[in-house]
C-alpha cells in the first residue's frame, strides 16, 4: 500500500527529529505528544496536532510510536484512547520504542484482530542519527509490513533490517544496548585513565577513534564528555529501563551478563543521585566521583 498519512506518537528527543524528517520527505503527519507544547513547533513545518493517539490515528495509513516506557507503549496502543481504537483495517503500525519483546508480540496479535499489521522497529543512532536521518532501524514483524514501510523508514534512517517476527526487533535492540553498556563503561574508563596518565585527552580520543578501539560512542560521546556536555541524546533513566529488560530476558534464558549488570548498577547509582535526566555519557560523572 502507498503510505501518505502518518500518526506519530511521541515528540521527545528522538521523535521530534524523526517527525521533522518525515515532514521534509513529504508525508502528512499528525502528532500526539503527552506534553503538547513540546510538539507545537512542528506545526509550522506542516504537522497537525491531535489530542490523543486515537484521534491521531483516525485516518492514518501508518501509526508510529516512540515513547518512554513499556507502560507508555501499552497505553498508546491498547489503552482507551489508544491507536488500535481507531486504526482502520488495512492500516499499518510500528512501535519504535525500546520495549519488551512480549509486549510487541501482544500488540501484533491484537492489531491483527482489527486487520492491522503491526510490528516493532526500535532504533539506534542517538539524537544525532535522529536529526540527520541516519538511524539504524531494527525490525521485527511480518515481511509484508517490512516491505510496505521501507519508504517511510528511509526518511528516518540509513539502515533497515528485519530480524524475524514480532518481538525480534526488540531483541536486536536489547543486544545493541548490551553492547553500548559495556562500551560506555570502557569509554569513561579510557578518558579518566588518560587524565590520570597525564595525556592530552582530546588528542587521545581523536587518535583512538581511528583505530581498533574506535566506536560510535567514542567518536560521538567522547567529545561531549571532554566538553562536560551531559545533555541527553538518550536519557540515563531510559537506558536503565532498557538494561533491566535485557537482563530480564537474559535471565529467562539462564544467561548471565556480568558487564551489563555492572553497568546497570552504576547507572542506577547516578539515577538515585537525581541524575537520571542526563545523557548516557553522564556515566563519566560516576568515574569523576571515584577517580
Amino acid at each position: 500500500m502507498q503510505i501518505e498519512k502518518i500518526a506519530f506518537i511521541g515528540a521527545g528527543v528522538m521523535g521530534h527529529s524523526m517527525i521533522t524528517n518525515l515532514l521534509k520527505a513529504g508525508f502528512k503527519v499528525t502528532v500526539y505528544n503527552r506534553t503538547r507544547a513540546k510538539a507545537e513547533d512542528l506545526v509550522p513545518l506542516g504537522a497537525t496536532l491531535a489530542d490523543s493517539p486515537a484521534q491521531a490515528a483516525a485516518d492514518a495509513d501508518l501509526a508510529i510510536s516512540i515513547v518512554g516506557y513499556p507502560q507508555d507503549v501499552r497505553e498508546t496502543w491498547l489503552g482507551e484512547k489508544g491507536l488500535l481504537q481507531t486504526l482502520r483495517a488495512g492500516a499499518l503500525g510500528l512501535d519504535m520504542t525500546t520495549s519488551e519483546p512480549d509486549l510487541a508480540k501482544e500488540i501484533s496479535k491484537k492489531a491483527a484482530l482489527r486487520g492491522v499489521l503491526a510490528g516493532d522497529a526500535p532504533v539506534t543512532g542517538g539524537d544525532v542519527g535522529a536529526r540527520n536521518g541516519t538511524l539504524t532501524i531494527l525490525f521485527g514483524g511480518d515481511e509484508q509490513l517490512f516491505e510496505a514501510v521501507k519508504p517511510v523508514c528511509a526518511a528516518m534512517g540509513k539502515s533497515f533490517t528485519r530480524f524475524g517476527g514480532p518481538g525480534a526487533g526488540q531483541y536486536a535492540k536489547l543486544c545493541n544496548q548490551i553492547a553500548i553498556a559495556a562500551g560506555m563503561m570502557a569509554l569513561c574508563e579510557c578518558i579518566v585513565s588518560a587524565e590520570k596518565f597525564g595525556l592530552d585527552r582530546e588528542q587521545l580520543i581523536t587518535t583512538l577513534s581511528a583505530g581498533a578501539a574506535g566506536s560510535f560512542s567514542m567518536s560521538s560521546y567522547g567529545p561531549r564528555i571532554l566538553k562536560g556536555d551531559f545533555k541527553p541524546g538518550f536519557y540515563i533513566k531510559h537506558f536503565i529501563k532498557d538494561l533491566k529488560i535485557a537482563l530480564d530476558c537474559a535471565a529467562r534464558c539462564s544467561l548471565q551478563l556480568p558487564g551489563t549488570e555492572l553497568a546497570l548498577k552504576l547507572y542506577q547509582q547516578l539515577a538515585d543521585e537525581g541524575k537520571g535526566d542526563l545523557g548516557t555519557q553522564g556515566l563519566y560523572q560516576y568515574y569523576l566521583q571515584h577517580a
